[in-house]
């Protein structure tokens, strides 16, 4: 298995584990904050989806899909503390986005070559992610990082252990 197989092996296990933990979630718990001063998991779904947008438009612009109108504000760090429905989309409708964001990224990786990992990445990302290589692998391990927010939610709500 070489590196661009890595990540989409990566982001696909990172998928199963997001989609286990709240794919079961009704469109109202969706709401739901872990603890005091975190987010509902319909911000951090928008995010998620936001973010790696974002994210890949670095590796390869104009690659990321198109998201709703107002999707990305209404999901930006100034609506974090939003407890409105309304600005929130259903689980379904967060589920598709993840997954069309993960279908873009699976196209750029197949178009990258193992050495494209090795470029630099953008000037403001450098700190933390030096090359390109090490923003795939942000992409393809972002819902892991939050996914342990899920988990109080759903023993909270009763739900089955999933994994």
């Amino acid at each position: 298995m070489n590196a661009i197989e890595t990540l989409k092996e990566t982001y696909k296990f990172s998928s199963m584990v997001l989609q286990a933990y709240v794919g079961d979630f009704t469109d109202e718990e969706l709401m739901q904050c872990p603890g005091p001063g975190c987010n509902s998991v319909a911000w951090q779904l928008g995010h998620l989806i936001s973010s790696g947008c974002g994210l890949l438009q670095m590796v390869a612009p104009e690659s990321a899909p198109k998201l709703p109108e107002g999707f990305e504000a209404k999901h930006a760090k100034g609506n974090a503390g939003s407890s409105n429905r309304a600005d929130f989309l259903s689980t379904q409708e967060y589920m598709k986005l993840f997954a069309d964001v993960q279908e873009a990224t699976f196209r750029v990786l197949d178009q990258l070559s193992e050495s494209d990992l090795d470029k630099p990445s953008p000037e403001r990302m450098r700190g933390r992610f030096p090359t390109m290589g090490s923003v795939c692998i942000l992409i393809s391990t972002h819902a892991m990082m939050h996914a342990g927010q899920f988990v109080p939610i759903r023993r909270a709500l009763n739900k089955p252990v999933v994994i």
